[in-house]
């Protein structure tokens, strides 16, 4: 487990062990690929694997490629490579015990079939299209389809992979890891919440599913009752919400320090004693850091979704019509039916 190959070890380094009479000897179980590239969300509900693995093969090496490496927990994972030619080039010659693509992409598929595995799970490059390796990725793949299959399905996205990979989910929980520094750079968050309870606000949901957002009038009317309420809202968003984000920040002086990169985007996060978000990178991180969390959903299978206990789905009481659909089929959308007393109300049962 410790050999490096190019290098001293750090058992060599800390305690000039030299093999073959090494007292911190380690033979590696199992050597396990996970291909999930991505989206980040995605990538953050993917890593209750790790734990899973690691208690089904104690000893295990896990290698993690992505598009995002700097989400995935450093410590729980042996290697995690960038999905760049290089970490490609290296992974495709090296030889695996398990290797499982999540991804119903070209790409990840066609590095599945790249692959040198003994096990193959997931989603594979086969006679010119995307496939199955293993019977237990059908279910996945067919959802992914058809609407009417996945209309009816009421397995979490957990439950799905978790089958895929031949494993029981057995409520493992999402890893992610704030770094002690940015918290202490955001420590101001605090001062400016005066000992009140902080409600994050993230207003928006991606530039690519415009058909989840909230109006802005429903936000900022919520920011005056929370105010009134004794609570300290706190605007949350990317680059795409910097915008509304810092009109709102202007109009009702809720607590906005802007918009950062993903490590300091967590540390602001973390700072919330509840989150309320639409279905996007937000509510994974929310997950990620046990929030509890008021979750907007309109286009999406609810079953899809598992709060693991931490919080509530608020969905328009007149249905949606757009299933996962980019563009709304009615007149006024169907998140206008959310009401601000409704999520008033939920945030302050979240907080009881």
């Amino acid at each position: 487990m410790h050999f490096r190959g190019d290098m001293p070890c750090r058992p060599n380094k800390e305690s000039g062990m030299i093999c073959p009479n090494c007292t911190e000897y380690q033979p590696i179980s199992k050597r396990i690929l996970i291909i999930k590239l991505g989206a980040l969300g995605d990538v953050i509900r993917t890593t209750p694997l790790i734990e899973a693995y690691k208690k089904l093969y104690p000893g295990c090496h896990i290698t993690w490629i992505t598009r995002y490496p700097d989400i995935l927990p450093a410590q729980s994972i042996d290697t995690i490579r960038a999905f760049e030619f290089e970490d490609i080039f290296i992974i495709t010659r090296k030889t695996y015990d398990i290797a499982i693509n999540l991804c119903k992409d070209e790409e990840a598929a066609m590095l599945l079939a790249e692959c040198n595995a003994e096990e193959k799970r997931g989603f594979i490059w086969k006679d010119g299209h995307i496939s199955i390796a293993n019977k237990e990725s059908e279910h996945k793949l067919l959802t992914g389809l058809f609407d009417e299959l996945s209309k009816a399905n009421t397995k979490s996205y957990l439950q799905e992979i978790f089958e895929i990979c031949g494993l029981t989910y057995d409520n493992e929980s999402y890893v992610l890891n704030v770094d002690q520094k940015w918290l202490n750079n955001f420590s101001h968050i605090q001062e400016q919440a005066n000992g009140k309870k902080i409600i994050g606000l993230n207003t928006g949901a991606g530039s690519r599913w415009p058909t989840r957002l909230w109006p802005a009038d429903n936000w900022k009317e919520l920011i005056t009752l929370l105010q009134k309420d004794g609570y300290a809202p706190m605007l949350l968003g990317g680059p795409d919400e910097h915008e509304l984000n810092a009109t709102l920040h202007n109009q009702t002086r809720a607590i906005y320090v802007g918009s950062y990169p993903l490590h300091q985007y967590l540390a602001i996060a973390s700072y919330a004693d509840v989150i309320v978000t639409a279905v996007s990178m937000t509510m994974h991180i929310a997950l990620g850091l046990g929030k509890k969390m008021v979750l907007f959903n309109n286009i999406f299978n609810k079953h899809e979704f598992d709060v693991f206990g931490y919080g509530e789905i608020l969905e328009p009481s007149s249905g949606c019509d757009c299933y996962y659909g980019t563009s709304c089929s009615r007149g006024i959308s169907c998140m206008h039916d959310i009401s601000v007393q409704q999520v008033r109300d939920a945030i302050q049962r979240q907080l009881r």
